[in-house]
């Protein structure tokens, strides 16, 4: 199914604002030194923990082996979901200073940000070279490219709307995991009388607390209406958001007092230990259970869509590009190469908990959670995310989650709307 386009609305990077946020990065107009240290190639993400950094590493190992002569380092910075990040990335490539190589979400956050701020290489060549045009969904190549041109390559999709659950919680208690609103809140009424939390969430980067929010308004909305709330079809006001809004307001009624003292994957790890019976994290958490945490998949935690999303499929997709002003752009197409390579992205998917972008990798090396998303995302109804960069402008995600930051407090939900429509 292809991805709608109008669902991806621009992203607005505006150069005063980089400026005023960078004030301290050169402005100078020497060429830049992008590429790393001492002519290395610096890949730059902010895949620091969990399945993420294994399968960072598992890339980057591939690369070397291929490539014994072009170093590489790894340049991550920690923080959930490329918070502070996008920050030091901000200040490198306003100071002139381009990695190689940088972690960008598909969608406007590239297409409006930096491809708009002309700071992003066309790789139509490559994809040429490498006979990708067929070899991606054209869904995701909409994605990364902003007037026929490409500018980035997708290693993975990972969904949104996954609600993860400890298995012998519910077994134990003889419940079901939950397929719509009402069977939530009753599974949740059942596990708060026997002690057990039933919902983790780990919003003290309030980000995740985002993250719940588009899994519950798409369950509320549906797949049109959601994407009409961030194409201006649909007003922040509208009854159906006060609904999911609702809805929103009484599932954190079942959250873990410490939520925002932890981040998500300490939420997950409530799960984990048995402590919550639930948690609604995008598929990443699935490379957590495994290789940190060493559970297994269907025995020791099950996963199911969030709530009212059966048949939906909230995409998030990481992508790399070549910068403008890096040294030694041939090198870097390589390890993009390597990156868009069916190889390469059976080395770094099936540890990082997602599935691989290109529709010719090798299913058989995806657990039973990889081959049942890989089955769901070619059927199922495509919705970009909000709290990852895809559905609207970075200003915009960043009012929704200081609005949704006071809402978990206050739950007050006229507040929140005023605060953004």
């Amino acid at each position: 199914m292809k991805m709608k386009k109008g669902f991806f609305l621009a992203l607005l990077l505006l150069f005063s604002l980089v400026i005023s946020a960078c004030g301290n990065a050169s402005t100078s107009g020497e060429k830049a030194e992008g590429g790393g240290k001492e002519g290395k190639l610096d890949i730059f993400s902010w895949w620091t923990g969990a399945g993420e950094e294994d399968g960072l590493k598992a890339l980057i190992k591939l690369f070397e082996e291929k490539h014994p002569d072009v170093p590489l380092e790894n340049a991550a910075v920690a923080g959930g979901a490329g918070t502070n990040a996008k920050a030091v990335l901000a200040s490198r490539m306003q100071g002139n200073d381009p990695p190689a190589t940088f972690q960008v979400h598909g969608g406007a956050e590239l297409n409006e940000g930096w491809v708009k701020a002309g700071k992003m290489e066309s790789l139509n060549d490559l994809y040429e070279k490498e006979g990708w045009m067929d070899k991606f969904p054209e869904s995701l190549i909409d994605l990364v490219s902003k007037d026929g041109e490409i500018y980035s390559v997708p290693v993975n999709i990972h969904r949104g709307n996954v609600l993860w659950y400890n298995k012998k919680v519910f077994e134990d208690n003889g419940l079901e995991p939950p397929a719509t609103f009402e069977e939530f809140f009753k599974v949740a009424d059942a596990l708060k009388a026997k002690g057990i939390t039933p919902l983790a969430l780990g919003d003290k980067e309030p980000w995740a607390a985002t993250h719940l929010l588009e899994a519950v308004l798409l369950g509320t909305l549906g797949t049109e209406d959601y994407g009409a709330l961030f194409n201006g079809e649909l007003k922040w006001d509208d009854a159906k958001v006060k609904t999911a809004l609702d809805n929103y307001k009484k599932m954190l009624d079942y959250v873990n007092e410490d939520h925002s003292s932890r981040n998500w994957q300490d939420a997950s790890q409530l799960v984990a230990n048995g402590e919550a019976a639930m948690n609604v994290m995008g598929d990443w958490a699935k490379g957590y259970f495994v290789n940190d945490l060493k559970l297994k998949v269907n025995e020791d935690f099950g996963y199911t869509a969030t709530p009212g999303t059966d048949g939906k499929f909230i995409v998030i997709t990481d992508t790399f590009g070549l910068p403008k002003g890096v040294d030694n752009p041939e090198n870097v197409k390589k390890f993009l190469s390597v990156l868009g390579s069916v190889e390469g992205q059976d080395a770094f998917n099936p540890l990082k908990g997602s599935i691989p972008a290109r529709t010719d990798a090798d299913v058989s090396k995806y657990d039973q959670y990889g081959k049942d998303t890989i089955e769901d995302f070619n059927s199922a109804e495509l919705s970009p995310s909000l709290a990852h960069g895809s559905a609207a402008e970075e200003g915009f995600v960043t009012k929704v989650n200081q609005a949704v930051n006071i809402f978990v407090t206050q739950k007050d939900a006229d507040q929140f709307i005023n605060a953004v429509k």
